[in-house]
């Protein structure tokens, strides 16, 4: 497919503030985009592309946490009222397929003077043994084999699927660069002379010149530039969802509003679908079709011969099963999925519920003396620090750089603690979610947790990623960009009389 049909704005010209009309400021009178009235730029932002592989997910106000009996009586995720902001969520789990693009990248680039790097991100294929069963055939064929090519990549920790996200965000937005021509191809980057959109932003990467560069409009300018963040062309960083952001895409409850005028919905959701049935209920071809891949009960993965209940074994492609009405594939079932968030039982009194999140570890870049980012690290990367206590002290919405912990029940936080308690709960402990192949019934509700540390993998848990939305939150508003409620002028109410 063209890069045009993906992105429909690449299809036009460079749209950015040199090929803007002269528009005056509305508090100062000169004009923008005028390389005589020196020059400041301002961008007629056409609202924000969707990226590639994701879907569109309009924020709001739901009901977060558990939506049937706790069965394993741990009591972490009482029901609470949350909003999220609207954002972006992959449409399916990252395939194999995706992981070993990125890992040819990572061997192209890296592979020769760091060689540890490319080491670091392969996937541990060996989740797939077990002691007690003959699993060999998926240590050997599952990533490479092309017959898995769209089954969702396993073996993966927490940290190697946010590096992937960080090396996607990257790619995405020199391909859009490129699109532009303000680069040219260069399939001949090595070690840190690699397009990384930070060190790009701050002008610590040049790449091969394109044959359409960006205007500079400033007089005492060279004529030409990097493209900038105000430009409003590269898009957000890819990510993990946050908790919330993930059960609330999961849930699917637009799908519940019964209809565009009123500000309700209608009920809850146990699974990403209406009903307590994991069957499709409605008469038809599909009636009684398994709506999830999991594991019915002890002994039954697929079904019987002749008659496979889901028609997988163990993972199936990541385009198998029901969307939800987000679009979104596999929200329960197939393999588990991590989130951003740091696990801690205590979810509730003290959760933000806007934008709920646990697991801020606040950084900033590392500067030289005058004020600029240092060089860029050995691979490719602008380099930051942990913001320090002293930085911190003297702010009143947070007064510390590192706030995993903040108000979890233990000592350090000082509520509800108890002496002598103690937890293998660290902040390294990372969520997951969705219900796996190997997973009853009762982990496919989103509102179920658990957790795992950081830096461990399985054979039934792997990711997909997230965008933020810039801008207006709705739908309606994203060809125009203008957010908010617009009632009209006085003056267009007298027009809309007349």
């Amino acid at each position: 497919m063209k890069l045009s049909k993906l992105y429909p704005l690449l299809a036009l010209p460079l749209l950015i503030a040199s090929s803007c009309s002269k528009e005056k400021s509305s508090v100062t009178g000169w004009n923008y985009n005028d390389s005589k009235n020196g020059g400041f730029e301002v961008t007629k932002y056409q609202g924000q592309e969707t990226g590639p592989g994701l879907v569109y997910v309009q924020g709001g106000t739901f009901v977060m946490g558990n939506t049937e009996q706790d069965v394993m009586f741990e009591y972490h995720n009482v029901p609470r009222r949350a909003t999220v902001s609207s954002y972006y969520m992959d449409e399916t789990e990252v395939a194999n397929v995706h992981y070993r693009e990125y890992l040819y990248w990572m061997v192209r680039v890296f592979g020769t003077d760091f060689p540890d790097v490319v080491k670091k991100a392969l996937p541990d294929t060996l989740v797939w043994r077990d002691e007690l069963a003959y699993n060999e055939p998926y240590v050997e064929y599952y990533f490479r084999h092309p017959a898995y090519d769209f089954y969702p990549v396993v073996g993966v920790n927490w940290l190697q699927a946010n590096d992937f996200a960080s090396w996607r965000s990257d790619r995405v937005n020199e391909r859009i660069l490129i699109a532009k021509g303000v680069l040219a191809e260069n399939p001949s980057q090595v070690g840190n002379d690699n397009f990384n959109t930070e060190a790009y932003l701050v002008g610590q990467y040049e790449g091969a010149a394109g044959k359409r560069p960006v205007k500079d409009l400033n007089p005492q300018g060279t004529g030409t530039r990097h493209v900038r963040l105000e430009d409003g062309i590269m898009l957000p960083k890819y990510r993990l969802p946050t908790e919330a952001e993930w059960e609330y895409a999961a849930l699917g409850l637009i799908g519940n509003q019964p209809a565009a005028s009123e500000e309700r919905i209608s009920d809850r959701r146990i699974y990403p679908w209406n009903g307590t049935s994991t069957r499709y209920p409605k008469s038809g071809q599909w009636q009684g079709e398994f709506l999830a891949n999991f594991k019915r009960g002890r002994g039954d993965n697929m079904g019987i011969s002749g008659k496979l209940n889901d028609n997988a074994d163990i993972t199936a492609p990541v385009k198998s099963f029901w969307p939800n009405d987000f679009g979104l594939y596999n929200m329960s079932g197939n393999v588990n999925e991590w989130v951003l968030d740091v696990y801690r039982p205590m979810t509730t009194s003290d959760a933000n519920d806007f934008r709920t999140f646990r697991g801020n570890q606040f950084k900033t870049k590392v500067l030289d003396a005058d004020g600029n980012p240092v060089e860029k690290d050995s691979l490719g990367k602008i380099q930051y620090r942990d913001v320090t206590q002293e930085e911190s002290a003297n702010r009143r919405n947070y007064r510390r750089g590192d706030v995993r912990n903040n108000v979890d029940g233990d000592e350090t936080s000082n509520v509800d603690y108890k002496p002598g308690q103690s937890s293998l709960i660290d902040d390294n402990a990372r969520v997951f979610k969705g219900g796996s192949w190997k997973d009853r019934a009762y982990f496919l509700s989103p509102g179920t947790r658990r957790y795992l540390d950081q830096s461990q993998a399985t054979d039934d848990l792997g990711f997909r990623c997230a965008m933020d939305r810039v801008g207006s939150p709705s739908g309606k508003t994203m060809k125009n960009g203008k957010g908010g409620n617009n009632f009209p002028s006085e003056k267009g109410k007298r027009k809309m009389k007349g």
